[in-house]
């Protein structure tokens, strides 16, 4: 497991086009999340430590966000063949037994990974409502520990942008296991 952090973000990009399988048998592309709401799209998958110790917290974001119409994509781009846990059909069970509230997209080639600049997993891109980075950086202060948790920045950030404000770009990098390039 090599820890790796996001690099600092190159703000007010536009959001790369994708279109990829879900584990809800669909295929998303970006037309299918609207401007007009914040955006937030993470980079996550089944077996990082980071990721398994957050979890619960993804749930929670992605059930807080649903009710304010902002959508929530979570991407697997790792290797399945060096990671099976990784494997769509893993990714499937997953988000099933644990009742994800967003749509859990298969990157198989890698390719919108290298798209977004992905590094890591959790690595979280939030976007405005006219689709540009405002946001690339940690879920909250507690990554290990949810009972330490005192800043959701992440959701902070969401909030931010549906009062239609700037995003500080102070902001601290997610840090996780690095993608498991093929």
């Amino acid at each position: 497991m090599a820890l790796t952090f996001t690099p600092f973000p190159d703000l007010g990009n536009a959001c790369p086009e994708f279109k990829l399988p879900a584990t809800d048998g669909k295929t998303y592309s970006l037309k299918d999340f609207p401007t007009g709401h914040p955006l937030v799209v993470m980079f996550i998958c089944n077996h990082c430590p980071y990721v398994q110790a957050i979890e619960d917290r993804l749930i929670q974001l992605g059930q807080d966000l649903k009710k304010q119409n902002v959508s929530v994509v979570a991407i697997c781009s790792n290797d399945a063949k060096s990671h099976p846990e990784d494997s769509f059909e893993n990714l499937k069970k997953r988000a099933e037994e644990k009742s994800y509230p967003f749509v859990y997209l298969y990157d198989e080639s890698q390719e919108v990974a290298h798209k977004f600049g992905a590094v890591c997993t959790p690595d979280f891109f939030v976007y405005d409502k006219n689709h540009k980075l405002a946001y690339r950086g940690r879920l909250d202060d507690s990554w290990k520990d949810a009972s330490k948790v005192t800043k959701r920045e992440l959701y902070e950030a969401v909030q931010t942008l549906i009062k239609d404000q700037k995003v500080s770009e102070e902001q601290t990098a997610s840090m996780g296991c690095s993608i498991k390039w093929i």
